[in-house]
């Protein structure tokens, strides 16, 4: 039977996709000389609307825009009247990743003695305790910070941080945060409607998140060193098998994999690091695969939580392709130059 508040909410965000920045603008923004005009063209576009009455002067002003319109956006759905729980509850667990993101940030503000800059989304954001989280002193601050916001899984990871606190134990650090994401997301996912297709998207990204870090380790010549980095719950890699990997070269990782579409991915980094020597391949190349296939699988899903997964992938990658774009503009740069790190 069909459920009319899933209904309503999916007809409400597959017609906000209609209004989301497009290649198109981003090839007529690549040509604008300043922001202004920049931003005129995307004026018809929601986010472009959002930003055309708020005094934008500087980029941080516009970054600090950008993230308070995804910010906004979360917020308008989940005040539906009628929205459904497991997509208020796929909501509020997903933007923790960037209550990660702001935590990673604080731990080196720690480090180096300066306030942090925060992104405005996610829990302890919607806490109003982000600005304390900037301020942290010290890991206890943090430990504090986080039971507070009931985000106590995350304590542990900086309980071992208070023991060890070299370069390398903050990288673990930051592993572990992301880990400890991942297996939440999990294990939400098992508990709403259509969960299982939900961790299938989110096992394909922990496959490609660790894909990357095997790549990118085997370039630096850490190669079995970042074993301790990789994330366990992958789809169709395994975190043993990621590991394997590791022992390899480049060249020799694609016949390796067991999945073809990952072979396929896998051959494309290394003919291209092998081209260009550059290791930033890695990430633009597994990026935009990445975005493909969790369009593929989630896109044409309604009626269900995935609607809304979808709907938060594709406002992310909104976000990050006008944030790469606008500061090129107004750093001077070739837009050209970055058009290799955007994603459609």
């Amino acid at each position: 039977m069909l459920n009319p508040r899933y209904a309503f909410i999916s007809a409400s965000l597959k017609g906000e996709e209609s209004k989301t920045v497009t290649s198109e603008h981003i090839d007529k923004m690549m040509a604008a000389s300043n922001l202004q005009d920049a931003l005129a063209i995307i004026r018809e576009t929601d986010v472009g609307s959002y930003l055309e009455g708020l005094p934008v002067k500087t980029f941080d002003d516009l970054d600090q825009c950008l993230w308070s319109y995804l910010a906004q956006r979360i917020q308008y759905v989940e005040s539906f009247k009628f929205l459904p729980k497991d997509i208020r509850k796929l909501s509020r667990a997903y933007v923790v990743k960037y209550d990660v993101a702001n935590i990673k940030a604080a731990l080196q503000g720690i480090a180096i003695g300066k306030k942090a800059s925060m992104i405005p989304v996610g829990t302890i954001h919607n806490n109003g305790l982000l600005d304390e989280l900037s301020k942290a002193e010290n890991v206890d601050d943090l430990i504090q910070l986080l039971t507070k916001c009931k985000l106590g899984d995350y304590v542990p990871a900086l309980e071992q941080y208070k023991i060890d606190k070299g370069a390398k134990s903050k990288l673990l650090v930051e592993a572990k945060l992301d880990g400890e994401y991942y297996k939440n997301m999990l294990n939400m996912a098992r508990r709403i409607r259509n969960g299982s297709v939900l961790s299938q998207a989110f096992g394909l990204i922990i496959d490609l998140t660790n894909l990357q870090i095997a790549m990118r380790a085997i370039i630096e010549g850490i190669g079995t060193d970042a074993t301790e980095f990789i994330i366990a719950g992958g789809y169709r890699i395994t975190d043993k098998a990621i590991k394997e990997l590791l022992t390899l070269k480049i060249t020799d990782m694609p016949t390796k994999l067991e999945d073809a579409q990952y072979q396929d991915i896998a051959n494309e980094v290394s003919t291209n690091y092998d081209k260009t020597k550059s290791i930033t391949a890695v990430d633009e190349i597994i990026g935009k695969h990445k975005f493909r296939m969790l369009k593929e699988m989630l896109s044409p899903r309604v009626l269900s939580p995935l609607v809304m997964a979808w709907y938060l992938i594709l406002k992310e990658i909104e976000i990050r392709n006008l944030r790469l774009v606008l500061k090129a503009i107004v750093d001077g740069v070739s837009v050209q130059e970055i058009k290799n790190y955007l994603v459609f």
